[in-house]
């Protein structure tokens, strides 16, 4: 295995994938199948509706994302992808922690939108691209939820092609 060339990175929005979820749910970094009983007791548990964000905000949240990243962190994006319920960015290799590029990502958006409930699941999905192909593959797959929302595969002016050496 080589070195990291970038992360795909899969944050989702406060009680949108719960434990036991239809779609399945990851405990530990072990995918567990659907639970129905489960997830009601976490539904139970929310002190919140879930959190979605309307399709007005979606452009707005992605720039919220990438100017807290590339200023802040001078970190490379190759690609973004804001939906109602998740976010995938696929960020180039960095001497920055992932758990420190979710918060500053995270934490722009709370402060952007300012809303009085949580915004986010704790936690996030990261999978590891050791090759061109795999990163190539990461960025188009975020590029089709950009296209398929009608927008343009590379939607905000901070998103950049990545340059192999």
């Amino acid at each position: 295995m080589g070195k990291t060339l970038a992360t795909m990175l899969t944050m989702t929005t406060f009680g949108t994938w719960l434990r036991g979820d239809a779609r399945g749910w990851v405990d530990d970094g072990v995918i567990r199948p659907p639970h129905v009983g489960l997830e009601e007791a976490d539904r139970k548990k929310m002190r919140y509706p879930p959190f979605l964000f309307s399709s007005n905000e979606l452009l707005a949240v992605g720039q919220f994302i990438g100017e807290s990243l590339t200023a802040r962190l001078k970190q490379r994006i190759y690609g973004l992808t804001v939906q109602i319920w998740h976010v995938h960015l696929v960020v180039g290799a960095s001497s920055e922690s992932l758990s420190t590029v979710v918060k500053c990502a995270k934490d722009a958006v709370r402060w952007g939108l300012r809303v009085n409930q949580p915004i986010w699941t704790k936690g996030y999905d990261k999978r590891y691209c050791f090759d061109e192909q795999s990163v190539r593959r990461r960025i188009e797959y975020v590029e089709r939820h950009n296209i398929d929302l009608g927008l343009s595969a590379r939607p905000w002016p901070f998103i950049e092609l990545p340059k192999f050496g």
